[in-house]
């Protein structure tokens, strides 16, 4: 069973960072691509940023040149470092997953963590 779990959310003020971490288990595929997508109240959810397993990213216009993916392949592990946080980040963020298999494509949502700026 592949699941993704996130971690690292919380309070921060407008300018200040933080760092997510999202630990997926149970995936033996290494064609897969991870990322977070971010839903705040009222609004559809939305790309923030996706990195494959050959570390091509991909990023949300709003918050380029302020957050940065990457991933660690030995522990299963993506991070999203958030700084220069503004209060519209203020959302529910969910670790995405998604992998190739011999039996097609699936994907994966974690529980979402929230991230509150506060101005």
């Amino acid at each position: 069973q592949v699941q993704p779990v996130e971690s690292g959310g919380g309070l921060v003020q407008a300018g200040g960072s933080l760092r997510l971490s999202c630990a997926v288990s149970g995936s033996t595929s290494r064609i897969n691509v991870m990322g977070w997508y971010r839903q705040a109240p009222g609004d559809a959810r939305e790309l923030v940023a996706t990195i494959n397993a050959i570390a091509i990213t991909t990023y949300a216009d709003s918050v380029k040149g302020r957050f940065t993916i990457s991933r660690d392949n030995v522990v299963n592990t993506a991070y999203l470092q958030m700084n220069d946080l503004k209060p519209e980040d203020t959302a529910v963020y969910y670790c995405y997953f998604r992998e190739t298999t011999w039996s097609g494509v699936d994907e994966y949502w974690g529980q979402g963590t929230q991230v509150t700026v506060s101005s």
